[in-house]
């Protein structure tokens, strides 16, 4: 039988993105209202004339400001680790484990205290938004996912099929198999591969698995 591929092709979809793929500024503003304080504690370094005294006096005085250096870096962790010809150092932002030259140090060398003394960011509150949504473009391919999930499901409710009933989510073969009294061997590996169906439907005649 010769299969008509293009044919096939033609009634894909061009794409499966909703208005929430794109970003998720629910999420993105949470981010940031955590660390809105902090934030705005180092805004006073934007044109600072004295950045390494402004702060020094800062960290001193708030030390819970460093947790916002990783994200001015679009950095997802509370440790960075940095090696050059001056040394090796994994520099933690919940809880200094260095002195406060060396932090210096890390704001100097990661261009920190340049972005911020020459007034290249105005406002570090708008500008760890942007990071964020940057950031929050990595979640795509999950988001995606469960598009392509809520879009099947549609078509399956459509079909006129109920969940629970003669529709389910999440089945494992195991399940399956105890559910209906069927032998699903033969897909799983004689029982040593443990897959997941994100649906089945049940018919009176046939088990669907998606």
């Amino acid at each position: 039988m010769t299969r008509n591929f293009k044919e096939w092709l033609s009634t894909f979809r061009p794409c499966i993105a909703d208005y929430g793929y794109y970003a998720d500024f629910d999420k993105i503003t949470k981010n940031i209202d955590n660390l809105k304080v902090e934030l705005n504690i180092l805004n006073s370094l934007v044109g600072s004339k004295n950045i390494e005294q402004d702060f020094e006096n800062i960290i001193k005085k708030y030390p819970e400001t460093l947790k916002c250096i990783p994200l001015l870096l679009a950095v997802r962790a509370n440790e960075i680790y940095t090696i050059d010809k001056d040394g090796e150092f994994n520099f933690s932002f919940i809880e200094m484990n260095y002195s406060i030259e060396e932090y210096k140090m890390f704001m100097k060398k990661t261009k920190l205290f340049n972005l911020l003394q020459n007034h290249i960011v105005n406002n570090l509150v708008d500008y760890a938004t942007g990071v964020e949504t940057g950031l929050d473009s990595n979640a795509r391919k999950n988001r995606g996912g469960h598009l392509m999930e809520n879009l099947v499901e549609s078509y399956i409710q459509k079909a006129g099929f109920i969940k629970g009933q003669n529709y389910f989510k999440e089945m494992y073969i195991h399940e399956i198999e105890q559910k209906w009294n069927v032998n699903l061997s033969a897909i799983s590996n004689q029982g040593k591969m443990e897959k997941r169906f994100d649906f089945v439907i049940k018919t009176d005649k046939q088990i669907y698995v998606i």
